[in-house]
């Protein structure tokens, strides 16, 4: 099983880390300077409503389905029909919330048109989702990988086509930014669909109402979770636009976009982890298998990652921003510098909340999800209309970093993962090293560049040394599970 999880993680990583830095970086960027601040800023805010109240379009299924067919592969011809027909009265009931609330909001024209959109990218999002959630509980983690590049892939073709043509860029608007995610997510939908189709012998959609009942029941603690998780991560933009006045509102929430995107493209590397560690773990609980292995392989390889990146992101944020965007790169540099240590916070709560997302502790991760969103909440409240994006950045990290930590208790108190002296000794030593490379690095007499690379060789370095990350071990596990 560890090296299952090694070799599909790499295979993960690299598909991801060939198309999606492209994506972010040669799209995203280009669309948000191409089309300017505020009306990113408008797109960013809406979209972040949309994603609200998509907890309606899941209902936790997803999450349950995945954990299901793990431990019950059995169970996939059984209610992928049923399940598909509620995914699609549920898209309906998402959609009338969402435009709803979005008029009660006083949402105008525009923003409606452009609402209506983004709830469409959301369904077709949720349905991919749950498609992956059937081809990962299969253990198919190498199909799961091909598809969820996909999207991504087809944008870079397609938007590519209009952004970077001298013919169409003068004319492209974030709409069509919005139109053309709805085509790369509805091949990707019907790609994942087909992959399904063929494993779950799918015959036609069907209603049964204790079926879906039952499934309902069993997946509104993930519902829950998922519904409190979102509040507490996408709020802040949209109060950012609500709170302000206008144009402030957009410009603000514009700003906050272009530090959040780089903070949320750096979130793909814990994701993945996740992707392929709720399954096994829920496979390994099931079968009393001992997972305390996978996880000193994981924690490890996330924590150096997130602490070299966010050393290199506090120490050279102006020049980052400076590079990625024409306008306001100073107050995005300061708002990122407030939202970056939470790639920290997310590199320790998807590990140990999929963990408990595995055993089945719904309880206790809403208790904790409900408590970050209370505080996220209020603190924008009262940050917000003082120190607009950056008080809402603050409020952001301060969340993330409170729910990571409770996860983190909780995980060690219910399965017993104590770190030893020595691991605690490595971890302060190791944020020393971090501390000094930083800052003399700054002292290299060479550019910018150069500095954070050499700075970067040197703390991975510096991780290896400190047995962080222990090479030996890893080859160790390969070598043993391919019998060599």
């Amino acid at each position: 099983m560890q090296r299952k999880f090694l070799t599909n993680l790499l295979l993960l990583m690299s598909l991801n880390l060939l198309v999606k830095p492209v994506y972010i970086f040669g799209i995203d960027l280009r669309v948000q300077n191409l089309v300017g601040p505020g009306e990113y800023g408008l797109f960013f805010a809406i979209f972040n409503f949309s994603m609200l109240f998509n907890m309606v379009l899941d209902l936790g299924i997803t999450n349950y389905n995945n954990r299901n067919i793990s431990q019950h592969r059995h169970l996939l011809n059984k209610h992928f029909s049923g399940i598909i027909t509620l995914r699609l009265l549920l898209g309906v009931v998402y959609a009338l919330i969402t435009l709803g609330i979005g008029l009660l909001a006083g949402y105008g024209v525009r923003q409606m048109n452009l609402l209506m959109v983004l709830v469409l990218n959301q369904i077709l999002i949720a349905l991919i989702l749950y498609l992956r959630s059937n081809i990962a509980g299969l253990q198919m983690f190498r199909t799961d990988s091909f598809i969820s590049v996909l999207d991504r892939l087809i944008m870079i073709i397609l938007c590519g086509y209009l952004i970077y043509s001298a013919q169409h860029a003068p004319q492209f608007r974030i709409e069509h930014f919005a139109w053309l995610q709805t085509v790369s997510y509805f091949i990707a939908a019907i790609a994942a669909l087909s992959v399904v189709i063929r494993k779950a012998a799918f015959r036609r959609l069907y209603w049964n109402r204790l079926f879906i009942l039952m499934i309902l029941r069993k997946s509104f603690p993930y519902a829950l979770l998922v519904l409190l998780m979102m509040f507490y991560f996408r709020i802040d933009s949209v109060l950012l636009e609500r709170l302000l006045p206008y144009p402030d509102g957009l410009r603000q929430a514009g700003i906050y976009a272009s530090a959040f995107r780089l903070l949320d493209a750096l979130i793909m590397v814990p994701y993945l982890f996740s992707v392929l560690l709720l399954p096994m773990f829920a496979k390994m609980l099931q079968y009393r298998e001992d997972y305390s292995l996978i996880i000193r392989i994981a924690f490890p390889l996330l924590l150096v990652f997130s602490l070299v990146i966010v050393a290199l992101s506090l120490q050279y944020s102006q020049e980052i921003m400076g590079v990625l965007y024409k306008e306001h790169s100073e107050e995005s540099a300061r708002v990122f510098r407030l939202l970056i240590p939470g790639l920290v916070a997310f590199s320790i709560s998807y590990i140990f909340s999929t963990l408990l997302t595995a055993n089945g502790n719904l309880r206790t991760l809403n208790i904790i999800a409900a408590s970050a969103m209370a505080l996220n909440i209020t603190m924008n409240l009262i940050l917000i209309p003082r120190y607009q994006a950056a008080g809402s950045a603050l409020a952001s990290c301060s969340t993330l970093m409170l729910a990571a930590i409770l996860q983190l208790l909780v995980s060690m108190k219910d399965f017993k993962l104590y770190p030893s002296t020595i691991d605690l000794v490595r971890f302060a030593a190791f944020v020393v090293a971090l501390t000094i490379i930083v800052y003399v690095g700054r002292y290299v007499p060479a550019s910018w560049l150069v500095q954070m690379g050499l700075s970067a060789i040197a703390m991975v370095s510096c991780s290896f040394l400190l047995r962080m990350i222990r090479l030996k071990e890893l080859w160790y596990i390969i070598r043993k599970e391919t019998g060599s």
